[in-house]
């Protein structure tokens, strides 16, 4: 396991998280963690398992993407920041 190694969700897993029946548990758990800030280890630790064969599979299949570790700091949030009017 690369603990060091960072994922975030592509544009076609925020559209496909919609469907979680497309899914099976825990890709799907996976998927909702994954926002460029957690390591593999650490998402690993949330869902107790190992994810790295996982998380490959979801970045061939165009749902999760590496963040390098230097913009980490813009890794997406986990919720829309609301605007003031």
């Amino acid at each position: 396991m690369n603990t060091h190694r960072r994922f975030r969700k592509t544009d076609k897993a925020w559209d496909m998280l919609v469907q979680p029946a497309r899914f099976g548990r825990c890709a799907y758990s996976l998927l909702l963690l994954a926002n460029g800030r957690r390591s593999e280890e650490e998402l690993s630790v949330l869902l107790g398992t190992d994810v790295s064969d996982l998380a490959r599979h979801l970045q061939a299949d165009g749902y999760l993407q590496p963040v390098d570790s230097t913009l980490s700091e813009e890794a997406e949030t986990d919720f829309d920041q609301p605007t003031l009017n």
